[in-house]
């Protein structure tokens, strides 16, 4: 989980820390997205990124980890680029699920691999979980990604809300987080499946997406003003709905 996390995270960081413009934000991707290609295919590595790139080297032998996942989150790493280096947005929630797919899914996918779960439902159900999380971050985010030019909700339903991705209003934000939680919702027996530590952290993310969505909505939906976030205040409450999914 360590390896597969430095590498998701590295990654992230590439495309969307410091001051680097796209052009060589999209460059460095695509050195780091080489090197993946090269670590499976058995060539040489750049050496650019050996905390990397080792420990994964030792876990995808290890667990027999896929290819496809990882290249993923990349793919959609360098998409978030491209997409906000144009000031361009998502035209319905097809287009955005789609990014979801690659940006979020797979994590969740290679955590299931690790634990040998990969029957249909349960790929089903773990997408739907992490694509619900991608969302809520996205309606989190709000304060943070629209100044940055950085565009989530579905053109479509701004259009249908006689608003633009820029300006968005509450009515708006509240059918974003109805998505999210149906989606988050229909994920959630997934936590039945999981075995030991990993089942009960599935719970208290479940539970953790859901109480943000909580907070968004005490804002009246207005999170581009303001950024909802967990306090350890939320602890006791998080760990008592995880408890009473248990079972």
């Amino acid at each position: 989980m360590a390896a597969i996390y430095w590498f998701a995270r590295t990654g992230d960081d590439i495309a969307d820390e410091g001051d680097e413009d796209a052009g060589s934000r999209l460059q460095r991707l695509a050195q780091y997205r080489a090197d993946l290609a090269a670590l499976y295919a058995g060539q040489p590595l750049s050496g650019r990124w050996p905390g990397v790139f080792a420990p994964l080297d030792a876990a995808r032998s290890r667990h027999r980890l896929p290819f496809a996942p990882l290249d993923d989150l990349l793919d959609a790493f360098m998409q978030d680029v491209r997409k906000t280096a144009a000031g361009a947005g998502y035209a319905d929630r097809a287009e955005l699920l789609d990014y979801c797919r690659r940006s979020a899914a797979p994590v969740g996918r290679l955590v299931l691999h690790l634990y040998g779960i990969e029957d249909r439902e349960a790929l089903r159900q773990s997408d739907a979980i992490c694509n619900a999380l991608q969302l809520i971050n996205f309606w989190q985010d709000l304060s943070v990604d629209l100044p940055r030019g950085r565009y989530y909700l579905p053109q479509d339903r701004c259009a249908a809300h006689g608003t633009t991705q820029a300006a968005p209003v509450r009515a708006l934000v509240a059918e974003q987080v109805q998505w999210a939680r149906a989606l988050m919702l229909e994920g959630a027996p997934l936590v039945h499946r999981v075995p030991g530590r990993m089942g009960w952290e599935l719970r208290l993310v479940v539970q953790g997406g859901l109480a943000i969505l909580d907070k968004i909505a005490a804002l009246d939906h207005a999170s581009w003003r303001e950024r909802p976030k967990l306090h350890k205040t939320d602890g006791p409450r998080l760990l008592w709905r995880a408890w009473r999914m248990h079972g």
